[in-house]
């Protein structure tokens, strides 16, 4: 019985083996191969202000766009708890639609919304509320909104599923030992989402590190992001063990991340 599920799980063990295992342990590799060194381009990250700065800008950005996803996602999650019916599949609808265009197509769509001459600048403008463009691209600020926009799903969707698996019952009980409707949302429904609301912005925070397009787009170059710095470093340069090691410090956050969440879930738990 045992040697058969062996064999049904060995053709996936392997799969995982050669498309994921292999390939980090050549990233790992890639970042000890520097000819001066194994811990070389690691120094050189170090040493040099303009990786540290790109790094810094990235988990700025990172950490900011997390908080705006969550600031936005949660209250947009609980309100489509409460509709019913059709309105839910509706609103769902609206939330899914954007995995059905293009990155590209979105992005280049926050031109024409944003832009000195688009809908927005117009707007202000003509209501008299600034008497100039603001200027909403071609810095963080552009690149927050563009990702925001592409990564909201990512947390809406898991916490919406959270929500509608807690049953009423639990919050009527509460209700009906004398808790009022704020004592249940923050000591009995809150607690219960905390894991996926933990678990979308981990997913959004990892995710903001491997932008690509949405920076190059909205940034317009001046806003360096480590997507944008491994393309240069291994493309023109190249500098592979550079990236090697870029990558292996973002698989440490990663992990990092990883574990504060796990930890934040098992203490919900209990």
């Amino acid at each position: 019985m045992m040697r058969t599920g062996t064999l049904f799980v060995l053709p996936l063990a392997v799969m995982l083996l050669l498309v994921f295992d292999v390939p980090l342990a050549l990233m790992l590799g890639w970042g000890l191969s520097n000819p001066k060194g194994p811990l070389a381009a690691y120094l050189e990250l170090v040493q040099r202000p303009v990786y540290l700065r790109v790094l810094s800008n990235t988990l700025t950005i990172a950490v900011i766009t997390t908080l705006v996803c969550a600031a936005v996602g949660y209250p947009l999650a609980y309100w489509l708890r409460g509709l019913g019916g059709r309105a839910r599949l509706v609103a769902l609808a609206l939330v899914v639609l954007p995995f059905w265009v293009s990155i590209l197509v979105r992005t280049y769509a926050w031109i024409v919304v944003l832009g000195n001459n688009g809908l927005v600048n117009r707007s202000l403008l003509g209501m008299g509320v600034v008497e100039a463009p603001v200027s909403f691209l071609y810095n963080e600020l552009g690149v927050i909104i563009g990702t925001t926009n592409v990564l909201l799903p990512f947390l809406v969707l898991p916490l919406y599923a959270a929500m509608a698996r807690i049953d009423a019952p639990v919050l009527q009980a509460a209700a009906s030992l004398g808790a009022g409707p704020w004592i249940v949302f923050r000591r009995v429904y809150f607690p219960l989402t905390v894991p996926a609301l933990a678990a979308g912005c981990i997913l959004v925070f990892i995710l903001t590190f491997g932008f690509f397009i949405t920076p190059a787009i909205l940034g317009g170059g001046r806003v360096p992001m480590i997507a944008n710095m491994m393309d240069m470093l291994i493309n023109k340069l190249p500098r592979w063990d550079l990236a090697a090691a870029i990558s292996t410090v973002l698989l440490v956050v990663t992990l990092v991340a990883y574990a504060a969440y796990r930890r934040v879930a098992a203490r919900t738990v209990l």
